[in-house]
């Protein structure tokens, strides 16, 4: 398994948009997800988007971005969007996509790392600490991780 920026296979930024937003999204949200993988493509620091491939077929993804939660927008950077291709699940990539975007983050110069989810007892595995709960827009109660590098 490979990982790797996706600039460097931007064929494959349709696959993961649609997985994005189907597994984050709502009916007419594609655009937003579209909007953040071009951003990634156009050489901006932040955001950026990973994928997992194993040869040439598309495993995963995850995201470094500026802010995945607008209420919470005073915590940078944010592990967003990570996504694991139901072939590949429960194999370790989730895994591997995080510590990818841990060590990116740490070459970048970053402290720490945020994320948010919906659900308890996943992330606490690979050692996020939960923070506290936040509204995700509108009135969407979270989970708020943090990750000290």
């Amino acid at each position: 398994m490979q990982i790797i920026n996706l600039t460097e296979r931007p064929e494959f930024a349709e696959a993961v948009t649609d997985w994005q937003w189907q597994a984050f999204g709502s009916e007419n949200s594609r655009e937003f997800f579209s909007s953040v993988v071009k951003s990634c493509l156009n050489g901006a620091d932040l955001p950026q988007t990973f994928i997992a491939l194993d040869g040439d077929i598309l495993a995963g993804t995850v995201g470094l971005w500026r802010c995945d939660l607008i209420s919470r927008q005073d915590l940078t950077p944010w592990l967003a969007a990570l996504y694991v291709d139901e072939p590949y699940r429960s194999r370790g990539l989730g895994q591997q996509l995080q510590e990818f975007v841990l060590e990116q983050s740490r070459r970048s110069g970053f402290r720490e790392v945020y994320l948010y989810a919906e659900f308890a007892g996943y992330y606490e595995r690979f050692g996020w600490k939960y923070i506290g709960d936040a509204l995700d827009y509108p009135d969407k109660p979270v989970r708020v991780y943090q990750q000290s590098l």
